[in-house]
């Protein structure tokens, strides 16, 4: 029997759960909570993130992680923040051979980690990373998507590929790990310039210049870090950036939106805030130890981190745009 294991039941793990269902046997949802597991294996339906999504019979929710032992494949669908946590847990009760797939686009704060360097402490260095311009709300959906992966080893990426395929969901791979995990990371940052400019109400031109002035930066990052500069022109990279940079499905966007309006934003409460905070410092630390000047990087960061009002912020941004 083919089984293959996600950690975490959210929008995502969910999406990608229902799309590996069609060509594998069972699909295990690990996650945390008891009334949640319930309701997916009664009534097939994920009642907090998808309501009215019939869920694959194949799909069996679960608390325990010792119940992923058995799959050859397992998708790490969770918070950049929980990573390390759960591979924790995971390294007592699976083998060390396990294709491990993060799909989280975040880095470990203060450490500078990839997600992929923090599973190669615990596991090994062939696995495999998932990104591209993806909102789970159209997989979960069976809506064509397209995404990169990418693995140190060729033949995991292979696996993963052929387990992700569907005549909807269509994948290509990719080389280049540290470029794709970047990507993931920096999209974030530009989603929330252009979130925090909408919501200022920046003129049409300017946005557009800022998105662009994002995108050529995104390519002197990756190739800063070591990376492939042709990933920024891939799924993971320039389809990625514009699209949460743009659509209002993004949550970085909206969030940049929201501090662009200068609304106030309960940062307890929202695990978007957490995350992309994160990010922004990550990256501007990542920028500031190698000499690299990103205006858009330092612009987020006055705005999101030191507070600076948006308007004085989009002035300073303005007078470095060339």
């Amino acid at each position: 029997m083919r089984q293959v294991g996600i950690i975490g039941a959210g929008s995502l793990g969910t999406a990608l759960a229902q799309t590996i269902a069609q060509n594998v046997d069972k699909v295990i949802l690990q996650l945390r909570k008891e009334n949640l597991k319930d309701s997916i294996n009664n009534s097939n339906i994920n009642s907090e993130y998808y309501p009215n999504v019939k869920l694959a019979d194949n799909i069996v929710a679960t608390t325990e992680f010792g119940d992923l032992k058995d799959c050859e494949v397992i998708f790490l669908s969770i918070p950049s923040s929980a990573f390390r946590q759960t591979l924790e847990n995971l390294k007592e009760v699976i083998s060390s051979d396990v294709i491990l797939v993060t799909t989280a686009k975040g880095i470990e704060y203060p450490s500078l980690k990839s997600m992929g360097s923090i599973v190669e402490e615990y596991f090994n260095k062939d696995y495999v990373a998932l990104s591209g311009p993806n909102f789970a709300s159209e997989i979960v959906l069976n809506l064509p998507t397209i995404s990169n992966i990418a693995s140190k080893s060729k033949e995991n990426a292979r696996k993963v590929k052929e387990i992700l395929s569907t005549d909807q969901f269509k994948v290509k791979i990719i080389d280049d790990v540290v470029g794709l995990e970047i990507c993931g990371v920096i999209k974030n940052v530009n989603a929330i310039a252009n979130g925090i400019c909408e919501g200022m109400n920046v003129n049409e031109n300017a946005r557009y210049g800022v998105l662009t002035k994002g995108f050529e930066e995104t390519i002197s990052i990756i190739e800063m870090i070591g990376g492939n500069v042709s990933t920024a022109s891939e799924y993971c990279g320039f389809g990625d950036l514009v699209l949460t940079s743009t659509s209002f499905e993004s949550r970085n966007h909206t969030l940049g939106m929201l501090y662009g309006q200068r609304l106030i934003v309960d940062e307890k409460a929202s695990g978007v805030v957490a995350e992309g905070k994160n990010s922004i410092m990550a990256i501007k630390d990542i920028c500031d130890n190698n000499n690299v000047k990103s205006v858009i990087v330092n612009f987020v960061y006055d705005v999101i981190v030191k507070q600076v009002p948006p308007k004085i912020a989009f002035r300073t941004l303005w007078e470095d745009m060339e």
